[in-house]
């Protein structure tokens, strides 16, 4: 008998946009669709960093840590270590959050596995090398392929399958469809049997008005090949 497809909403760079934010929120659950994952960037550039990251956290089951999360999230060090300036705009940023709203930007993880109708997902903000290193849709195979590695960043794939320790996948095991955010655009590209797509920009899109996300549907915590999308 078939299973039933489950659908998980992914979302990227809301960038205190809430507006565009309950908007998404608002067509997800419309959809009927109850779980959701973030790919970072929750906040930067809009005005609404504080409410961004409650709503946020009220409605993601997930969150992974994106550049503007780790700039604002530990901004004194930043600027004291001298990475960035003072700059207005990030200092008033920062200033509008509470210190427990900064220390739980800091605590995100770097990258989130999944499996879902046989598939080895792997998402994180914008590469597998750091949340700051930019992968764009104009890229080289190498750059492509490098998505799909296990890094000191991203650690081994290794999801939270009920019923599966997490050390029980073998050594060196690689997810072969990757999401991530960063570039403000959504695309997708299949090569090699492997998948990559950008989950776009809730909050700040660089291709049009529109406040777009991701859909994935499959069985979720499946090994077993079946549809997918």
């Amino acid at each position: 008998m078939a299973h039933a497809l489950d659908r998980i909403a992914v979302i990227s760079d809301v960038h205190g946009n809430v507006t565009a934010l309950e908007a998404v929120l608002a067509d997800i659950e419309a959809r009927g669709i109850t779980r959701i994952l973030n790919l970072g960037d929750v906040v930067g550039k809009g005005p609404r960093g504080a409410e961004a990251i409650k709503r946020t956290r009220e409605a993601c089951e997930v969150t992974v840590r994106g550049n503007w999360d780790s700039l604002i999230g530990d901004w004194e060090g930043f600027v004291t270590r001298g990475d960035v300036p003072r700059f207005e705009a990030g200092q008033w940023t920062r200033d509008e959050l509470t210190d427990e709203d900064a220390a739980w930007l800091v605590s995100l993880p770097n990258a989130y596995d999944l499996v879902m109708s046989g598939k080895r997902i792997r998402l994180f903000h914008a590469s597998q090398t750091s949340e700051f290193v930019r992968v764009r849709w104009e890229h080289t195979m190498d750059e492509f392929r490098g998505m799909f590695t296990n890094t000191d960043f991203t650690g081994p794939w290794a999801p939270a399958v009920p019923g599966h320790p997490s050390d029980a996948w073998p050594e060196g095991t690689t997810p072969d469809v990757v999401g991530y955010g960063d570039i403000h655009g959504a695309y997708l590209e299949a090569d090699e049997g492997l998948l990559l797509f950008n989950a776009g920009a809730v909050g700040n899109h660089l291709d049009g008005p529109t406040a777009p996300y991701c859909i994935l549907e499959g069985v979720t915590d499946s090994f077993v090949p079946q549809s997918f999308s």
